[in-house]
């Protein structure tokens, strides 16, 4: 620790956000950044503890304390390069990651001000960007083994970067036009600039990672291929499958999954040109989003960009508390309100609410939904809480609406149904201990294998899979 009492003299300061009435017309990133001085400062104010419960909370097990005092020392190039050795992509949590880290920090439990630990993370690695600490590093010597990855979302990425780096050939396999997965197509570029993402590419590239894009896996390369010209391959397809509700009404013109939604708007940021017929647009637009997680407010941010007249957020659960769950006690994860950068620019919320049936007009078009007041009654014997309807209806209209309620698992039919992977109770691939499926030199990494989850936990399950894969591959 090269300043041991910063913790106690120096107050936690953030970065913040452009100014609403300027970012909500755009979608440049919204995050500020701090100057030198003060990020310094910020990355002082770890305190070193004996139990880094920072590091504990992290499934990457990033080195906070190490890499918090490089940066408050200056030593920018040494505190990447720590970073680096745990985090394929830091760029891309540092950006996106909702920070487990910092929850689990110490010093936020004693005084409520938890390190940045974010903010510094991206602050190290772009600072490694723009100094030309990050080159390609081609490995020394080949393996002679080929290995398959299919998709490129961040577990994908990182088993592949992995991969390469340990000497084995690696093919990435994407089936849309540009790689990135859900980076690319279901994160707005107000939190994560795709030219992050490109830049990164570059490097991969120049090591030896090739990326097939706009190629379906089981189609227009068939399963039998795969298994006959790689020695290995990893599946990191996601879970595609989206949470429907099928209520009256499901099929009217206005109602579409968030994705829809979020992977065009991206698609007409890049400069791809969508017919008028084909636009999903909030323009002039009452919209309600049905669902209260990030990919929610992830609508709700591009509904009013897209110039929306209101915006409602409705969530079936109860409204979580705002500052402290006893529930979710230190060093936990904290179940507590969330107020995101999209929420501030002008949205309503609405908890405790089930979605009874869409209202269409006589050309098939969404004009309204009825919405009902439910409670949730505690189990007898404890277990999860009962969902009960009150009967307290009430007709919104709205033109356009969101349904933003999660993933349930990865989509079956195509190449995991023609490979013959065997599947847990919940849908996903199942995987052994090793990461392996049921199918001889198959593994599975990242949310086709747990179900809908963080990129950083992606990116962990990518580079665990990845090392079972090196180790298979060496005694194979």
């Amino acid at each position: 620790m090269g300043n041991p009492k910063a913790f106690l003299t120096i107050e936690r300061k953030e970065a913040g956000y452009r100014p609403v009435e300027e970012r909500k017309y755009d979608f440049s990133e919204v995050e500020q950044t701090l100057n030198t001085t003060d990020r310094m400062a910020q990355a002082s104010r770890c305190m070193d503890c004996g139990v880094p419960f920072c590091h504990w909370a992290c499934p990457l097990g990033n080195l906070n304390p190490e890499w918090q005092d490089m940066a408050y020392k200056g030593k920018w190039r040494e505190a990447a390069y720590t970073l680096l050795s745990t985090n394929n992509f830091p760029e891309f949590t540092g950006r996106i990651c909702p920070a487990l880290c910092e929850k689990a920090c110490v010093l936020g439990h004693s005084c409520g001000q938890s390190v940045t630990c974010r903010e510094n993370e991206v602050a190290i690695i772009e600072r490694a960007f723009s100094e030309g600490y990050i080159e390609p590093h081609i490995p020394a010597k080949r393996t002679g083994k080929k290995v398959a990855v299919i998709g490129s979302g961040p577990s994908g990425l990182a088993a592949a970067d992995c991969l390469n780096k340990a000497g084995h050939t690696v093919t990435v396999y994407e089936k849309n036009e540009s790689a990135g997965g859900l980076l690319r197509f279901g994160i707005p570029d107000f939190k994560l600039s795709k030219k992050v993402i490109d830049r990164r590419l570059d490097v991969m590239k120049a090591e030896g990672v090739t990326f097939q894009t706009g190629v379906m896996a089981g189609k227009d390369i068939s399963a039998d291929a795969l298994l006959s010209e790689y020695d290995a391959v990893c599946l990191c397809m996601g879970a595609e499958q989206p949470r429907d509700l099928p209520v009256e009404g499901r099929n009217l013109k206005g109602v579409h999954f968030a994705l829809e939604l979020l992977q065009q708007q991206n698609r007409v940021n890049a400069g791809v040109t969508v017919a008028d017929t084909d636009r999903i647009t909030a323009k002039g637009k009452r919209v309600i989003v049905i669902g209260g997680g990030d990919t929610g407010s992830d609508c709700v941010g591009t509904a009013i960009r897209q110039g929306a007249v209101s915006v409602l957020q409705i969530e079936i659960m109860p409204m979580p508390p705002k500052d402290f769950n006893p529930a979710t006690p230190w060093p936990m994860w904290p179940n507590i309100l969330r107020t995101s950068s999209s929420h501030k620019e002008g949205c309503q919320r609405r908890w405790n609410l089930s979605t009874n049936k869409f209202i269409g007009d006589e050309a098939g078009n969404l004009k309204a939904v009825e919405i009902e007041e439910v409670e949730w009654k505690p189990a007898e014997g404890g277990g999860r809480p009962a969902m009960v309807k009150t009967g307290r209806t009430e007709v919104i209209e709205v033109e356009l609406a969101l349904l933003a309620m999660g993933f349930t698992q990865p989509k079956h039919p195509g190449l995991l149904d023609t490979l013959g992977v065997a599947y847990d109770q919940r849908g996903n691939v199942a995987v052994d201990s090793s990461q392996a499926t049921s199918v001889a030199k198959v593994f599975a990494a990242g949310d086709v294998s747990t179900g809908a989850s963080l990129v950083v936990r992606s990116i962990a399950s990518g580079r665990r899979t990845a090392k079972f894969i090196n180790d298979f591959l060496t005694l194979h």
